[in-house]
């Protein structure tokens, strides 16, 4: 047993307070709870977090984390949290990641010392590359030194994780009880952070976390606050870029995540300044795929007309983004672009080009701001219903929907390695986000191949269709998201798009989603390899190396082999595949369809490259464009 038994009914005493008040403050302020009682760090830590509407709770408990579960069995049984264990720690983070990204709710994962808190962090790094914040907690090693604890980093140094966690987002070793309150304001401050949030880590000594704090004040605790957004307030800037648009014909503007709340507004400007508009592939249907001036995914995998559209503006203007790699191929994208518009909450972001007006802030409210600028110069290019530069987008997007439609027509080939003809990766992928979408189910696509033919495809009309880890490109991100929506308070269906590799590297969905009650489907488009290097080894060096394999696996038997789950062969046809989709989405709990894919030398079995990347040998061309384009 964990604890004296007073210290136990004295929680218990606590929790069933504020489960009664309905919140910390109102059991104080009505007398039912004293404002200064002693109270553990663990059960501080607990409270502090329900204190910030966190109530849930993701991961594995070790010999590191004991008293903060014992906490947890307590405020659970009183109905304040819920705990969530599953099978692996990685799992845990990218369930976290998914919570927060697709619902806004912050959860906590919790795992024990060593090897469980060093597969959470790599974890972590969706959620630290996506801008999401969600709290991390881990057993640390003890304070007295008094010999090397089992599991922590054998080096004879100090808050070793607290530098490996520092790293990846903020981090507070509790090191001292009565430090909890600035740890959870930094926490706050941290995954609530309006620009670009990440993972704020406690890291808990495993002695320390059930010392008693004396008298401590349980109002002093941090509250949810909201963060007042931080708005331009440079006229000069305002007026620069509107004569920079005045004098430029070729716009395009590139959206990123931080224009997630922004799309009436985008749109708005794009009619008013006759602008094209160029997506990154995490923020499909924020301006729907249909729009006229759309001209979908952009970057070293993006689409033909996307690329055009980037290539080929005289004026640039980005909204809410990084200038990651492929995002803008490695900075070669803007070949004829004079100047770049950049709206950022983040200083570094928002200055990252040569050549550029940084509008920083809050982007919906200076998105607001340029348009009214713009409409009090006079400025209204949408009143024509085209220009050349419309036109030329219109046909390229014409071209890409035909080079689309030449590989839905054939949607088989013959592949060795199946020794048959299989469906190919693009039109498998279509079929099933047609069949997503008609039915209202949220797509996740995983890492690799199926994510990039994934966010070449997809046609969303709405932000929230679909999700991909492009941040960090995780593989088994896809599978393990989908437990997010066992989780959340009001989850939706979902399927996650996974490849073989991704699926083998976190494959726990198939017990965790049964425990935990989940209805999902996984499709695993299996190719026997991992095509996104093998197409790039080839295309560099000529050959594969070692990037496929030849264990057959039967995932459909492996699913079938899980009680509470069911596995169905998806075919080698169109219509063996809608019909194995059919049969996986009335299933009441986790279904998976396992879909042979081509892999080979044939076009018509992917979509190709459009755009440039500062990898392999091809680095010393993209570099020296890079220089020369100069931004």
């Amino acid at each position: 047993m964990f604890g004296s038994n007073k210290t136990i009914s004295e929680r218990l005493l606590r929790a069933k307070a504020i489960k009664n008040r309905g919140s910390l403050e109102t059991a104080v302020e009505s007398g039912d709870l004293k404002q200064f009682e002693d109270l553990s760090l663990s059960e501080a830590l607990v409270l502090g977090l329900l204190n910030q509407k966190v109530t849930k709770y993701i991961g594995i408990f070790g010999h590191g984390t004991t008293d903060i579960g014992e906490v947890l069995h307590i405020y659970e049984d009183a109905g304040l949290v819920k705990m969530f264990n599953v099978r692996h720690e990685t799992e845990a983070a990218h369930i976290a990641t998914a919570l927060r990204w697709q619902y806004g709710e912050v959860s906590a994962v919790i795992t024990s010392i060593g090897p469980g808190a060093m597969y959470a962090l790599a974890g972590s790094l969706a959620s630290a590359n996506n801008g999401l914040g969600v709290y991390h907690i881990y057993g640390d090693e003890t304070t007295h030194d008094e010999g090397p604890n089992m599991q922590q980093i054998p080096k004879h140094e100090q808050e070793l994780f607290l530098k490996l966690t520092s790293v990846m987002g903020k981090s507070y070793v509790l090191h001292t009880p009565e430090a909890i309150f600035t740890a959870l304001r930094w926490g706050y401050a941290t995954v609530h952070n309006s620009g670009f949030a990440s993972p704020f880590y406690f890291l808990m000594p495993m002695n320390i976390q059930p010392t008693i704090i004396k008298n401590c004040n349980l109002l002093e605790f941090p509250k949810l606050e909201p963060i007042n957004s931080v708005v331009c307030n440079q006229e000069r800037q305002f007026e620069e870029s509107v004569n920079l648009i005045k004098n430029s014909n070729r716009i395009t503007i590139k959206i990123g995540g931080g224009s997630i709340n922004a799309g009436p507004e985008i749109q708005h400007l794009a009619e008013l300044i006759d602008a094209v508009i160029v997506t990154g592939p995490n923020v499909s249907g924020i301006v729907p795929y249909q729009h006229k001036r759309n001209m979908a995914v952009g970057g070293s995998k993006g689409t033909l007309c996307g690329n055009y559209a980037m290539n080929e503006a005289d004026l640039v203007i980005v909204i809410g983004a990084r200038g990651v790699c492929l995002w803008d191929c490695s900075g070669t994208a803007w070949k004829h672009a004079k100047w770049i518009i950049n709206f950022n909450i983040d200083i570094y972001d928002a200055t990252h080009y040569n050549n550029a007006i940084p509008l920083i802030g809050d982007i919906k409210s200076n998105l607001i701001e340029l348009i009214r600028y713009l409409e009090k110069s006079g400025l209204n290019r949408g009143k024509k219903s085209s220009s050349p530069w419309l036109n030329e987008n219109i046909e390229k997007k014409k071209e890409w929907e035909n080079f689309k439609q030449k590989r839905f027509d054939i949607p088989t080939i013959f592949d060795p390695v199946w020794g048959k003809k299989v469906l190919t990766q693009p039109a498998a992928i279509k079929i099933a986000c047609d069949f997503a979408d008609k039915n209202k189910a949220v797509k996740y696509f995983d890492a690799g191949d199926v994510q990039t033919n994934g966010f070449q495809l997809v046609e969303d009309s709405a932000y929230g269709q679909t999700y991909t880890d492009t941040g960090s490109s995780y593989m088994g991100f896809a599978p393990s998201a989908l437990l997010a929506n066992a989780i959340a308070d009001k989850g939706v269906y979902g399927i996650a798009f996974v490849g073989d590799g991704s699926f083998t590297m976190n494959p726990q969905i198939l017990l965790d989603g049964t425990q935990h009650g989940l209805r999902a489907m996984i499709i695993i488009f299996d190719n026997r390899c991992m095509a996104a290097i093998s197409s790039l080894q080839v295309a560099q060096y000529g050959k594969t190396f070692k990037t496929n394999d030849s264990v057959i696996v039967d995932y459909a038997a492996w699913a079938n082999s899980i009680k509470g789950a069911k596995g169905i062969y998806g075919g080698s046809s169109p219509q063996e595949l809608v019909s194995a989709l059919h049969e996986g989405f009335k299933f009441p709990g986790l279904s998976v369809i396992h879909v042979p894919v081509y892999f080979g030398a044939d076009e018509l079995g992917g979509l190709g490259v459009f755009g440039e990347w500062n990898v392999g040998n091809w680095c010393e061309l993209v570099q020296k464009e890079h220089h020369s384009i100069g931004f």
